[in-house]
This record gives structure tokens, sequence and C-alpha cells, in this order.
């Protein structure tokens, strides 16, 4: 039996880097260094929201120049996360600093990397502060009607079909359901509904930085549904059904080889590089 896959690729999200917090940066450049020790073959890498802590251009300038110091593989892409709006200067300054950085026209985008299809969704605005809109997704309705073409193009498509989204869905993996998540994508059935018509959809979110050792951090329903957890810190659940941070130092991500029948993923301990086996799944096709 031939184990090697077809190809392979990361997932990562939650670095938060400012240009005044070293710790982000040291964090953002170890865990680059570690994917490239663990899988110097790796085709991509998505970075999967809150690049930046504060939406400030010195921060994605910075961000620009860790990446270019470390290895990455040969395709790096992105999602905008709520923090990408934390300048607070209004929705327009937020997506345009994003997009430029990325080098994207829209939030929203497709990619095809040897030979599957990549989705790429994201919140179009943020706030304010108490309102329902708060660090939620919110989706217009020329990003629903394009996710809707891509899924009719892709409905009878036997292979996964990988979608990332910054903000889980709630109830989808565990502490999700929390108050903080119930209302974290605003477009939460409409999403649900069109991806259900997918054969293989596999939705990486991340934003929670909760610890992947948690169980249920991938939730299998109509969709995958699959936790990203997060570089900058993690977290987990406190006895008032809220949350707190668990690990000042903790650092994790995804690393996913996909084989002709199944797609295998298992989280990687960033910090003190090795592999989590609490994590460590097939998805059959």
């Amino acid at each position: 039996m031939n184990n090697k896959p077809i190809f392979s690729f990361f997932v990562c999200s939650d670095i938060q880097l400012t240009a005044k917090d070293v710790v982000s940066q040291q964090k953002l450049a170890a865990a680059l260094q570690d994917m490239a020790a663990a899988d110097p073959n790796a085709e991509a890498l998505i970075i999967n929201g809150d690049l930046v802590n504060n939406g400030e251009q010195a921060s994605y300038d910075l961000f620009r120049e860790i990446v270019k110091q470390n290895p990455t593989p040969e395709h790096v892409l992105y999602t905008i996360g709520n923090h990408e709006f934390f300048k607070n200067d209004g929705n327009d300054p937020s997506l345009k600093r994003f997009l430029s950085f990325a080098n994207l026209e829209n939030v929203y985008y497709s990619q095809t990397i040897h030979g599957y299809p990549f989705i790429f969704l994201g919140t179009e605005s943020w706030g304010p502060v108490g309102s329902p809109t708060k660090d939620s997704a919110v989706l217009s309705d020329q990003q629903l009607k394009w996710l809707e073409g891509k899924v009719e193009e892709l409905q009878h498509e036997e292979k996964p079909v990988f979608v990332f989204l910054h903000q889980p869905l709630p109830h989808s993996t565990y502490g999700t359901d929390i108050d903080y998540y119930r209302n974290g994508v605003i477009q939460d059935k409409e999403i649900r509904n069109l991806l259900s018509r997918l054969k293989h959809a596999c939705l990486f979110a991340g934003h929670t930085h909760w610890d992947l050792r948690f169980p249920n951090m991938y939730a299998k329903q109509v969709t995958n549904f699959i936790s990203t957890g997060a570089i900058y810190n993690t977290w987990g659940p406190t006895e008032e059904e809220e949350e707190t941070v668990i690990d000042d130092d903790g650092s994790t991500g995804l690393h996913i080889d996909v084989h002709a029948n199944r797609v295998h993923i298992k989280a990687r301990d960033f910090t003190n590089h090795k592999w989590m086996p609490e994590y460590d799944f097939s998805i059959h096709m």
C-alpha cells in the first residue's frame, strides 16, 4: 500500500502580530521554521485570519518581512479575521490594508492547488463594539452569490473541497456553543446550506484559539468542521461557560496530507516541535 500523499499543506491562524509585541514576531518565525522542518515539501500554507493584532500598516509590513526571511511553501494564502479591523478607522480602510498585503481583489476568492479546489471566505465588516456584528463574520450578498456559484461548479466533485473562514460556524467544533460564538457568523445558515451541497466540504476555522487537545475540535456534521488552533496562545473553557487563556506559550497549527481516497489531518505543536497525538484523524472520501 502506498501511503505517500498526493500533496500536503499547512493551516494556521491567529498570529496577532504587532510591531511592539516581540513575542508575536518570534512565534510567527518559529512556526514557519518548524513547518519547514516538519514537511519541507508542503505545497501551501494557509494563514486563516488574525494575521495582525491591530490592523495597522506597520504590523503588516513587519509580518511581510518575517515571511520573507523564513522558509515557506510555494503558495502562501490568507483570509481576513476580526483583528484586521482593530485599527477601528472604518471597514473600507481595514479591508484595503488587508487586500493590499495579501495581493487580493476581494476577501473571498478561490485557488486550485494540485488540481484540488480551495475556497476562501472572509468578513467584510466589523463592529462597532456592543453590536451583534462585533468580531463576527459578515458576508455580503455578493459574496454569498459568489459562493453559490462555486458550489454549483463543484457539487459533483468527488475530491474534497477545502474551505477557509476565520470565524467558526456556531455549534460546530467544541466551544462554539458559548455565548461569544453563537453569533460568530451572521450568515451561518446560508453558509451551512450551501456547503451541504458539496460531497466532501472541509471548513477550516480559527478565531477561538482553543487548545486542539480538547475533544471535538474536529466535528463531522454534513460538513467537516476543522479547528485550526492558534499561533499566539491557546485558550479553553471556564466553569462559567466562558473562556480564558490556558497556555501563553501554546502555538499550534495543522498539517494536511491529501491522498486519493482520504485526507489525513494532524496537529503540530510549534513550541515543542512535535506532533499532537490527540488531534490526528482521517476524513475518508
